[in-house]
């Protein structure tokens, strides 16, 4: 099933401060690199691209390769007109834009689930169900 990955589930995967949660994820995303079910954004490289720099400290080439990896993989290109159908789905909804635009990816990416913590666990928008792997 083609599942839109939200960069919280990437940078637990390789957050070695965070031990439970980065065996989650690293068992959670496995199979769906395997099976070349991973659906990401442009969005979501760029935040993981920061975050491993920022937070995890890597060095800047290290971070580029892991994210060149990624970006091989199936990536949503965000488009002005994604960002205005966000900007609707935060309005409707009333969620948070950056993750009305997840959801608006998650969409154009043809994924069934998409998996965050940053969302409700169980929700649906727009034939996207939300699941949190760490609940």
């Amino acid at each position: 099933m083609r599942t839109f990955i939200d960069t919280n589930i990437l940078v637990y995967a390789a957050d070695p401060a965070e031990a439970t949660k980065r065996l989650v994820a690293q068992r959670t995303l496995d199979p769906l690199f395997l099976h070349a079910e991973a659906v990401f954004s442009t969005q979501v490289l760029q935040e993981y691209y920061s975050t491993l720099i920022r937070k995890l400290r890597l060095p800047v080439d290290v971070a580029r390769g892991q994210v060149e990896n990624l970006a091989r993989l199936d990536v949503v290109l965000i488009d002005p007109e994604m960002i205005l159908a966000a900007i609707d789905l935060h309005r409707l909804r009333r969620i948070q834009f950056w993750d009305a635009l997840i959801i608006r990816a998650a969409v154009a990416g043809g994924c069934a689930r998409l998996l965050t913590e940053d969302l409700a666990h169980g929700e649906t928008y727009e034939g996207v169900t939300v699941e949190n792997p760490f609940r």
